[in-house]
This record gives structure tokens, sequence and C-alpha cells, in this order.
């Protein structure tokens, strides 16, 4: 590892004592080498080909190894296309690589092509876990995750509080603003008290389509850096329209059915039909917009995801109730 890099990038994690080989060499001289090196090499994955000029030429793995003829050559049995990494590559980045292309190790290379190390099997489990711990603790709008995980009884309450309250003060004070939005609609309310029932159901829904629209991309985003952003908005706009549609028919002809009521039928169809649309469509644009500003796309979940989509769901169901009423 190499303090050259930054934190939680390619370079900093990885190592560089591992079997490596030339094109010209031939079976048995990596066999020999193996046996009598063994202890040597921090990992056993692969043997990694380097040419002349210090370039990674190939990779051979430990199975063709020991079952290729001896008298076999390197460069006529390794791997040249190769995925690899260059050491600023994020760490997540390179996790996400060995799991999709199936890799114990992954390679590093710098700009020229020059072999730096890999990044091993143990270190890829590592990242893997740590990431996804972070990833939980965002959603619960926690960042300082070294604080929380590793060092809890070692700082006082004070401090522990401090990291805690931020995100959760927003949520009351969004919790606020949406119980002002409930009272400036109370008219309705009074003359249809029923509407009010059915609140929960409403905000609920909208935060579960929105949370797995969100997680949903947020995953796409970290497993393909390519990922063209604007079809996959308008591939999330027309699943919205279908999950929309069914979940505000079902709710429409369900109430209905319930309480033989038709405005009331037709004001919670319409209101979940666009909450439903509105929360997927906030749950692509904030992730998109922070990458834009090259900012991590998960920080736009968890507490203030949640309260956005909370106060645009009332303010429909509410706006469209209103509405409704005056025809009805």
């Amino acid at each position: 590892m190499s303090n050259r890099y930054p934190p939680e990038s390619a370079g900093r994690r990885m190592i560089d004592d591992v079997p490596k080989a030339v094109p010209e060499e031939r079976v048995s001289d990596i066999r020999k080498r193996l046996f009598e090196k063994a202890n040597d090499f921090e990992t056993l994955n692969y043997v990694y080909i380097i040419d002349r000029k210090g370039k990674l030429a190939g990779v051979l793995s430990l199975k063709d190894v020991f079952q290729k003829p001896e008298e076999s050559k390197v460069k006529d049995l390794m791997v040249k296309d190769v995925i690899r990494a260059r050491p600023h590559t994020d760490q997540e980045r390179v996790a996400i690589l060995a799991l999709k292309y199936n890799l114990k190790s992954v390679p590093v290379v710098d700009k020229e092509d020059i072999f730096l190390g890999v990044v091993p099997s143990d270190v890829i489990l590592g990242i893997l876990h740590s990431e996804n711990v972070e990833d939980i603790l965002r959603f619960a709008g926690i960042s300082k995750r070294d604080v929380i995980l590793n060092k809890t009884l070692q700082f006082p309450v004070s401090v522990l509080a401090k990291i805690r309250l931020p995100w959760l003060i927003f949520g009351l004070l969004g919790g606020l603003f949406a119980a002002k939005i409930v009272t400036f609609f109370e008219g309705p309310l009074k003359v249809n008290f029923v509407l009010a029932a059915f609140i929960p159901l409403i905000v609920y829904m909208a935060d579960a389509v929105g949370v797995q629209a969100q997680t949903l991309f947020i995953r796409n985003l970290a497993l393909d850096s390519r990922l063209d952003a604007r079809k996959y908005f308008l591939k999330e706009i027309k699943i919205s329209l279908v999950i929309a549609l069914i979940l505000g028919a079902f709710l429409a002809l369900i109430s209905f059915l319930w309480f033989g009521l038709l405005n009331i039928g037709i004001i919670l169809g319409v209101s979940l039909f666009l909450t439903v649309i509105c929360a997927c469509l906030i749950a692509v644009l904030v992730p998109w917009l922070l990458q834009g500003l090259k900012k991590d796309p998960a920080i736009g979940s968890g507490p203030f995801a949640t309260i956005v989509r909370d106060v645009l769901t009332l303010v429909i169901y509410f706006s469209v109730a209103s509405l409704m009423l005056k025809f009805f």
C-alpha cells in the first residue's frame, strides 16, 4: 500500500508482492518460481505478465500454470484483455469491477499501463463491507462512520449526539412544515374526514416507491460510471407511469368499494398516481444533480429525500382533494 495516493483509492489499497512473469518465459519457469517463493507472495490468485517496459501485458491463472504443458510459453496462454484500474480509482469502483467480472484480484496500472500492483481478494471483501456499511449509515443521515462504528464507547455522548442530530433536526423542521400544510387544508379534511385516514397510506406508498427507485439508480451509477443518466431518467418515467397507474387504479377501486363514495375513490387514485410519479422523479433527479456537482449521490437519500417526498406528497394530495371536491 502506498501513502502517495488518496485514502479509499486503488493505489492506497494495492499490494505489489505478487507472482510476475515475462511473456517469453515457459510454464515450467513459473512453476519453479512459485514453489521456491510461495511464502514471499501476499496473494497467489494470478500470475501477472509484465513486458520489458514494465507494462501489464496479460494475466495467467494458477489453474493454467499447473494444467498446461511445461514447455508452453506464457505469451501463448495469457489473457491479454485484462480488466484493470488506475491508482486514483475509487476503492468501491475497484470492488464493483471485481464483482462484475468475477475477479479474485484487480491489477492497478498507471496512465501508461505500467504495472503498479493489485488489489487482492481480502481487501476487496473489506471494501465491500465498509462501503455497504457507509451506504446504510448515509441512508440514516450519518456520515462519520468511523466514529460511530469503531469508537462509540470512546467518545462522550455529546459528540455522538452531535453527529446524529443534524439530519434529524432537518427532518423535524420538515415535519413541522408538513404539519402546517395539513392545517392549511383543514377545510377539506373537516368536510371529508375520511381523507385524513388515508394520509399515512399515501405518504408511505410515495416513500416506498421513492426508496426503491433511488436505491436502484444509485447502485446503477456505482456499477456503471458511464451510465447515460438522461436515458435512464426517461426509462424511469415510463416505469413510474406504469407503477403509478396500477397503484392508483387499485386504490381508487378498493376505496370506492369500501366507502361507496365515487369522489373519494377518484381523489385517492389520482393523488396516489401523481405522488408515485413525483417520488420516482425525485429519486432519480436528486442523485443525478449531486453527481453533476461532483458529490456522492448517496447523500441525497435518507432523511433529506424522505422529508422532501413527504412534503410534496401532502401538497399533491390536498391540492387534488381541494380541487376535485369543488366538482363533486
